[in-house]
């Protein structure tokens, strides 16, 4: 009978250095967008059949005498795995449990080096390159948590592996690759969600108190400033943590900036463009140029690879290292509205993540994580 893996024991086995092949069984088309690093492509339904295909099969994992097989959700790579157990004695054969579902599911709890008064953990989304924040003060304990995913657990398990306890949560924007856990975790531990004071705008129906521009939120002894930046969003807002670091969301990343045509799809994201360029230049990079820079997002590449970083490692950058390492940055703004037009493939059912996001709709949990199956794409 085959054995099924944890996602969370693959991603473990891959960060020890152990030796297998990851065979996904999914069609090309799949395969090619968005799959697990070091992964081999051996298409195979669930209903098919091994005969006359073994030889191509050794010939793709070559010496490898440890198999693993993954699929959407794990029913034809678990198929592929009983016609290998039954074909042949040559493999240690198993099948990734829930296949790119569970990996999607994966994540990684760094706390990162920034003050000796402060603890901020990055919870990052391995396979969608999602970071989310826990932010704490180490005098008191009080922690709020930034950005959660619908995966809420991993931020209470962050919050209570780094000693902090969470007082509210709050949501940047109304985001567009996946869904929120925002309201969930704050309704789950009876304390407030925050959004932008530009979220009704976006017709949010939840409940929310609002975060105005340049507002303090007192976390223990830290304090939270509101900046708005609008132009991934309207409502977009970044936060500036005790002088230390800004979260800026979908605003800056490491290697970019986030694109604006999601909500801005009439003109081809060009007034959400305008809107980008101003924040950036008159909000973000008027900061210290040393100050830390948290993104909301890494991009993960179709090869399932961090394209800046690696998992398990800190993902930020600096005010300096973004100006002068950025092509973006370095734009004048008609030349930079221009490149924005052009930020390639969306994220998939973004339209329905963002109206579940906006409380408008509503879907059962399974139904939430197939929406959200496939790279993030929020970079420009």
């Amino acid at each position: 009978m085959v054995t099924t893996l944890s996602a969370d024991r693959l991603a473990d086995l891959q960060d020890e250095g152990t030796e297998f092949a990851i065979v996904d069984t999914r069609p090309e088309e799949s395969y090619e967008s968005w799959h697990i690093s070091g992964a081999l492509h051996f298409p195979f339904g669930p209903e098919e059949d091994l005969d006359g295909r073994l030889e191509e099969f050794r010939d793709l994992v070559g010496d490898a005498e440890r198999v693993i097989t993954t699929c959407a959700k794990g029913i034809s790579s678990g198929n592929l795995a009983t016609h290998l157990e039954s074909a042949t004695d040559e493999y240690d054969v198993q099948t990734v449990d829930g296949g790119m579902k569970g990996w999607s599911g994966v994540y990684d709890h760094v706390e990162l080096d920034v003050d000796d008064r402060l603890t901020i953990v990055q919870v990052q989304r391995r396979a969608k390159g999602c970071l989310g924040y826990v932010v704490g003060c180490d005098a008191t304990g009080e922690a709020v948590v930034v950005d959660p995913t619908g995966d809420v657990d991993e931020f209470e398990i962050a919050a209570e592996e780094a000693g902090l306890t969470i007082a509210g949560v709050i949501d940047t924007h109304v985001h567009a690759d996946h869904v929120s856990g925002g309201r969930e975790l704050a309704d789950r531990l009876e304390v407030p969600y925050y959004l932008g004071e530009r979220a009704g705008d976006r017709g949010v129906d939840l409940e929310f108190e609002s975060l105005e521009r340049n507002a303090v939120l007192d976390v223990g002894e830290r304090e939270l400033k509101t900046l708005a930046a609008p132009g991934h969003t309207t409502e977009m807002i970044n936060l500036l943590v005790d002088d230390e670091a800004l979260l800026t969301a979908d605003t800056l990343h490491t290697q970019s900036v986030g694109r604006t045509e999601l909500e801005f799809s009439e003109d081809e994201g060009e007034r959400g463009a305008e809107l980008l360029y101003r924040t950036l230049h008159g909000t973000i990079l008027a900061e210290p140029e040393g100050l830390t820079v948290l993104p909301g997002h890494v991009t993960v590449t179709a090869d399932g690879e961090f394209e800046h970083g690696a998992p398990g490692e800190a993902i930020a950058t600096t005010v300096r290292n973004a100006r002068t390492g950025i092509d973006l940055l370095e734009l004048e703004e008609a030349d930079f509205v221009d490149r924005m037009a052009d930020s390639g493939e969306e994220p998939a059912n973004y339209e329905e993540i963002i109206d579940l996001n906006r409380g408008v709709t509503e879907r059962p949990p399974e139904e939430r994580a197939e929406l959200e199956l496939g790279p993030n794409n929020c970079s420009a």
